[in-house]
């Protein structure tokens, strides 16, 4: 083969993977373009945010391989033969890889059954937190104080999942120590007009105020009020506050112990 020859097949090839690199790079274009139709499309329909992550993956997937299966088709490679040996690589990877697989069939059926979706506050998988994402394999979980925890779908669908944003509203649950001596009742009168006045708790149903529990110190009230999920923590503090507030202002003894009362006399 002389000099000429091999120059124009040299050529020819680096113009066919020129092409090539070019296919791919428009495939991959029209791939992110065509899923970003969709969002906005799904996204003006309020489409809910889960389903869109999720439809979004498996589209990027099943384009991308279909991508691939073009260009090996360009250079001349039978994509019939490479059909079958990529089903046999999927079967091999799938026995490999059989705990990625079973994530990927838990979040199917997270996103058909949705005992979850992106926006909730859940308790599942051993962590708690807000709902950011539902992908393929994983679920994305913000706790409160703001840490990314990435839990497994299969270990979502096969735990205890508590979702406290299903329902309209939350009971936050408190208790207030009163020292012996003090009018449990008079406690009560106080503070339920109170807790309705606290940012956020809801009028209906109406805050709960009665007697727990009676220990050494004296008597234990139960202080509930209601609010939405996304009020939580803030009422839940602010009955705290409220609580030693009023107890301060009616000039309630401190609940101290028997014991600790007959060592300061």
């Amino acid at each position: 083969m002389n000099v000429p020859e091999v120059t124009a097949m040299l050529t020819a090839l680096g113009l066919k993977l020129a092409a090539g690199f070019a296919l791919y790079m428009v495939g991959r274009w029209l791939i992110s373009f065509a899923i970003g139709i969709l969002s906005r499309v799904l996204t003006s329909r309020n489409f809910d945010p889960t389903l869109q992550r999720y439809i979004a993956s498996i589209l990027g997937v099943l384009l991308n391989i279909v991508l691939v299966v073009a260009i090996l088709g360009f250079f001349g490679i039978e994509t019939t033969s490479f059909a079958a040996l990529l089903a046999g690589v999927g079967l091999a990877v799938g026995a490999a890889w059989s705990g990625l697989l079973s994530n990927f069939a838990a979040g199917a059926f997270l996103v058909i059954f949705r005992p979850y979706k992106v926006g909730d506050y859940v308790v599942g998988g051993g962590v708690e937190g807000s709902v950011t994402e539902v992908g393929l394999f994983n679920t994305i979980i913000t706790s409160p104080d703001n840490v990314q925890t990435i839990v497994g779908n299969s270990k979502m669908s096969g735990d205890v999942v508590k979702n406290y944003s299903a329902h309209s509203y939350r009971r936050v649950d408190r208790t207030a120590q009163l020292a012996f001596g003090v009018d449990p009742l008079d406690a009560i009168a106080r503070l339920k007009p109170a807790l309705a006045a606290i940012a956020n708790v809801m009028a209906e149903p109406a805050p709960d105020v009665e007697i727990l529990d009676f220990n050494e110190r004296g008597t234990v009230l139960a202080v509930r009020p209601y609010c939405h999920t996304n009020n939580y923590w803030q009422v839940y503090f602010d009955t705290n506050k409220l609580i030693s507030a009023t107890f301060g202002e009616a000039g309630y003894a401190a609940p101290h112990t028997v014991e600790y009362e007959k060592q300061i006399k």
